[in-house]
């Protein structure tokens, strides 16, 4: 897991909503995706598409890009696989606010069950700040795949911090 490429990611994330962009592009890994389908699950992003150097074509009907639309994965074009995200915005405000990294390349944050239940309910726990307002998100990787805080919390386990939506 490379954290010094998800630093990279949440920059860019934080810039492609500060410049109102509708789509953007992100290096393709297995970390980065399954972040992105996290992100997507909890409504902070419309779409997440594996695509090439171009932006997939956009559905007729829905107007944005769909995984069918999508060119097959060959030997050839394994290294310039984007993944295209659809950014959300709600009232001309950005619904992905601010995207910080929790876990540094230089220091590794694990977080407990304990720790985790702190953290929801507001309090600082490890290094961790605690979730402040309803719409704050964090994100956790586990052994299960990246859940947010609260679904660790219920689910009873824990695993490395790595980034929170503010």
């Amino acid at each position: 897991m490379s954290l010094v490429n998800l630093a990279a990611v949440c920059s860019h994330l934080n810039n492609a909503t500060k410049a109102r962009l509708s789509l953007t592009s992100i290096p393709n890994t297995n970390l980065h995706l399954r972040l992105c389908q996290a992100l997507k699950n909890d409504g902070y992003l419309s779409t997440v598409v594996r695509g090439g150097s171009t932006p997939p074509p956009a559905h007729p009907i829905l107007g944005f890009p769909t995984a069918n639309d999508v060119e097959p994965i060959t030997r050839d074009n394994v290294a310039s696989r984007r993944l295209w995200l659809g950014l959300k915005y709600w009232r001309n405000d950005p619904v992905l606010g601010k995207v910080q990294l929790v876990s540094k390349p230089t220091r590794r944050v694990r977080v407990t069950v304990e720790d985790l239940r702190k953290i929801v309910r507001g309090e600082e726990s490890n290094y961790v700040a605690g979730l402040r307002s309803p719409g704050e998100s964090l994100y956790i990787s586990t052994d299960r795949g990246i859940l947010e805080a609260r679904e660790c919390v219920e689910k009873r386990i824990g695993g490395q911090a790595l980034c929170r939506v503010l």
